[in-house]
């Protein structure tokens, strides 16, 4: 059977409380039918904190709202929205909330469907650092240095994760799109996940639409002919996660997202 499109309305979306003051909305997963990815929101209270653990795949986090202090293995960054975080297979991290009165907001990625997280005891010297080490596990992206590129007329990108990151199974990243601004009609080799941090965005897969903003997330299966819009008056923009090392996409006819063409 060809699987289709999974949209993910914010309020409707699955929670799962990780730790005291951690709550978790899935927003794309294999249970829901996704292949190679699981993206979800990880909402903090301020103050809390997600103890040291592990898991058998890369994650990466991207601060969209307040601040986050993430842990691996002891060295301690800071980051702020847009900021983002690989975590390779197998290393110990953790996440806490500085902030006394600021809830903050993750949108998180793992290259797994079916994600599981194992538990870590051991103690870390702490090492505050600003930036990460480019011969160490986990890779540090600040959002104000990264590249930004034209990927259409006014819809502008920036590449957070990849392999040439250090990433493996997931890449991903930042797009806004200017009013007016789309994508051309494109598929994946692999699935996507798309979640609308900003405005309001029209999505186009195989002939339906669907009007998405606040969060909502569209995960489009590999081969499935898809572009997004913007037709409204402001800007809107999104985070995007392949369950691929890098970015690939191939440009079709506008008629097979539009539906006139099969």
């Amino acid at each position: 059977m060809e699987r289709t499109e999974i949209i993910t309305r914010l309020a409707e979306a699955e929670r799962r409380e990780l730790a005291a003051g951690v709550e978790v909305q899935v927003l794309a997963t294999g249970a829901m039918g996704a292949q190679g990815l699981t993206t979800s929101l990880a909402n903090f209270r301020p103050g809390a904190t997600l103890p040291y653990h592990r898991h058998p795949f890369s994650e990466v986090l991207v601060v969209l709202a307040g601040s986050a202090q993430v842990s691996v293995a002891g060295r301690r960054y800071v980051l702020r929205p847009y900021d983002t975080i690989h975590i390779p297979a197998d290393t110990p991290h953790a996440a806490h909330n500085p902030s006394s009165d600021v809830p903050a907001v993750l949108h998180s990625s793992f290259a797994s469907d079916s994600p599981t997280r194992e538990a870590v005891s051991e103690e870390f010297a702490v090492e505050d650092r600003v930036e990460s080490d480019p011969a160490g596990p986990e890779t540090l992206v600040r959002f104000e240095q990264a590249p930004v590129y034209e990927l259409a007329p006014q819809a502008h990108f920036r590449d957070l994760f990849a392999r040439r990151f250090g990433s493996r199974g997931v890449c991903g990243g930042y797009g806004v799109f200017e009013p007016g601004a789309s994508l051309p009609c494109h598929y994946h080799a692999y699935d996507e996940s798309i979640t609308i941090v900003a405005g309001r965005a029209v999505c186009q897969v195989a002939g339906r639409e669907y009007e998405l903003s606040d969060m909502g997330t569209a995960c489009i299966p590999r081969g499935r002919p898809h572009r997004f819009l913007n037709r409204s008056n402001q800007p809107m923009a999104m985070i995007w996660v392949y369950a691929g090392d890098e970015p690939e996409r191939t440009i079709v006819d506008p008629a097979k997202c539009a539906g006139s063409l099969g």
